[in-house]
């Protein structure tokens, strides 16, 4: 056996900042060769950032990709870090015959092995996804060659991310060609309670290769999605080894005791197990184990429970949005009801609440509790002020204009949304939209309203769950939140009545059902994707089944036009469903 030590790069890439995230790997390289690594696993196209979607159509940016690829590892070199082997992953192209079907320039979702000064080896991710948010058959051709190289006596191959997720390829090569390590760059999004499945799925892999295994995943938000980290290390057997923390940046450090190898070096077709075949390219770095050392001890991280993980994942989607897109501060409309209080919340949690503006806009419909209770919250987290009464600005409306019912209801709200906007066009601010999933899915927003804005940090919270954050935020805090205030959201804003306070007395049971029936209900039409008769099957009153697809599918036009927020279910509005909004299906509780 040999002793390796490895270095984790749980890291935070920003997309097309190519020169940035070079100057990150020199960093966090230098950082892992003064811990003593042998070998340093960085994530999933992490020169480039992750997703690059149709970017990589562009020859221009795989060619830069490229050249930053050769120049980090001459600096590397340069540096004095030349002698620490770099796995990074990076978009490269396949150089095949431009030809009908095929992604323009076909780009490759590749890694590399850099040492002393050189690309030593390239691969390429061979099974690519096109499920869920991803669409990779868009933008890449798949890969066929599977590198593994020598470090001091012990055989390291590489795969990419979904290479671990289905079934042969690279892993079942891996498991017939025999390697000591098996390591992994990924970018992996984070949905609720998916840390279990990553666990089971690196344990059961290792077993199939026959060695151990590491998962490296990338941590930050990048648009609608969030990537949480929790970087994975198994021995041979599938046993835990170490992990990383969520949702932070980290550069995890682990021994491992592997096998030595005398295996021939060369190139070796191999069966992939999936109808295709994979070359082997095997290069030798070093045949001499090191000498014996004291191991550091292993680290497994605490996992977070279910609301302190997606409440994370929520501030960091929108510090990273904010960051990423250089702005300075937000704002938002306070209400005094629960969604804006939690939004607000989360804002101060990631940017500090110095940074954080907020806009109290009382109707004449506004109960005297909802601007008592904003203005709680705002004494509470010291967020920035300002009260802007709107009535008689929806008066001078209604004099040149007769609107009635729902349009003069929803006037209301697009004033705010117009006073929002005007704020921030003055002032740079991003505008957070308030909206939670319940309200988006059912259209109980107004366009061009409260639907008004640049981010929107619970697009994909229900409402019940919104509850449940809120209770959790008001009796917990974590070391990366930004706010210090204790219990920052007022109580009355949790436990009162809902109401947009459009009209007098108004309530959202007036058009909704109560949520905790309603949104059981959309977890199985959305999440699950169950037509009428299996809704009603499950137990829904069929009126309700019927009211409820009614109000989904009319809605579609409305959350088509929503602006972009964080992924934390399975199935979010946007990169996750997608349906065409001129469309006559309709789902019925007949028999077909």
């Amino acid at each position: 056996m040999a002793q390796l030590r490895i270095a984790l790069a749980q890291t935070n890439p920003t997309v097309g900042d190519l020169d940035s995230n070079a100057d990150r790997l020199i960093t966090w390289t230098r950082d892992a060769a003064a811990r003593g690594a042998h070998l340093v696993v960085f994530t999933e196209m992490f020169l480039t950032g992750y997703p690059v979607e149709d970017l990589v159509l562009r020859t221009s940016f795989v060619d830069a990709s490229i050249r930053t690829l050769e120049e980090v590892a001459r600096r590397l070199e340069r540096e004095g870090l030349g002698d620490l082997p770099v796995v990074v992953g990076y978009v490269d192209r396949a150089g095949l015959a431009p030809r009908v079907g095929q992604p323009k320039g076909a780009p490759l979702d590749a890694a590399a092995l850099l040492h002393k000064g050189e690309v030593v080896t390239r691969t390429a991710k061979h099974h690519l996804p096109n499920y869920g948010v991803f669409d990779e058959y868009r933008y890449f051709v798949r890969g066929d060659r599977l590198p593994i190289f020598r470090l001091y006596g012990v055989d390291v191959a590489i795969a990419v991310c979904e290479d671990l997720w289905q079934e042969g390829g690279p892993v079942s090569v891996v498991g017939q060609a025999g390697a000591g390590l098996l390591v992994v760059p990924n970018a992996s999004p984070y949905e609720k309670e998916k840390d279990d499945v990553r666990l089971e799925l690196c344990e059961r892999r290792a077993r199939e290769a026959g060695c151990a295994l590491v998962y490296v995943n990338q941590v930050g938000g990048q648009d609608e999605l969030v990537f949480d980290g929790d970087s994975i290390v198994v021995d041979g057997s599938g046993s835990l080894v170490a992990r990383a923390g969520q949702f932070r940046e980290e550069l995890l450090v682990v021994d491992l005791d592997l096998p030595v190898s005398d295996a021939e070096t060369g190139t070796f077709p191999y069966d992939a197990s999936d109808g295709t075949t994979i070359t082997v390219d095997r290069t030798v770095l070093s045949d001499t184990p090191v000498e014996p050392y004291e191991p550091v001890p292993a680290t497994i991280a605490e996992r977070l429970d279910l609301h302190a993980e997606v409440y994370s994942a929520l501030v960091l989607a929108v510090r990273d949005y904010v960051a990423k897109n250089g702005f300075q501060s937000v704002i938002l409309g306070l209400s005094g009801g629960i969604d804006s209080a939690l939004t607000a919340t989360i804002a101060s949690d990631a940017i500090g609440p110095s940074r954080v503006n907020v806009v109290l806009m009382p109707s004449r419909y506004s109960s005297d509790h909802s601007l008592a209770d904003a203005e709680e919250l705002v004494r509470r987290q010291g967020v920035t002020s300002q009260v802007v009464p709107i009535a008689d600005i929806v008066d001078a409306f209604e004099k040149e204009i007769d609107l009635s019912g729902l349009a003069a209801e929803n006037l209301q709200a697009r004033v705010r949304g117009m006073i929002l906007m005007g704020l921030s066009n003055q002032h740079g601010h991003l505008v957070l939209t308030t909206g939670n999933k319940s309200e988006l899915a059912t259209g109980y927003s107004t366009l061009y309203g409260d639907s008004a804005g640049g981010f929107a940090p619970i697009k994909d919270v229900p409402k019940t769950l919104v509850w449940d954050l809120s209770r959790w935020r008001n009796a917990n805090s974590l070391p990366e939140f930004l706010l210090e205030a204790k219990a920052p959201i007022p109580e009355n804003s949790i436990v009162k009545e809902p109401s947009a306070e459009l009209r007098p007395d108004q309530r959202d049971t007036d058009s909704l059902p109560e949520y905790e029936v309603l949104d059981r209900l959309l977890d199985d039409y959305v999440e699950k994707d169950m037509g009428s008769q299996e809704l009603i099957a499950a137990g829904h009153d069929p009126a309700l089944v019927t009211r409820v697809i009614r109000l989904v599918d009319l809605a579609e036009y409305k959350r088509r036009q929503y602006p972009p927020g964080p992924k934390i279910t399975p199935k979010n509005f946007g990169r996750d469903r997608r349906l065409p909004i001129t469309n006559r299906w309709r789902e019925t509780t007949g028999r077909a």
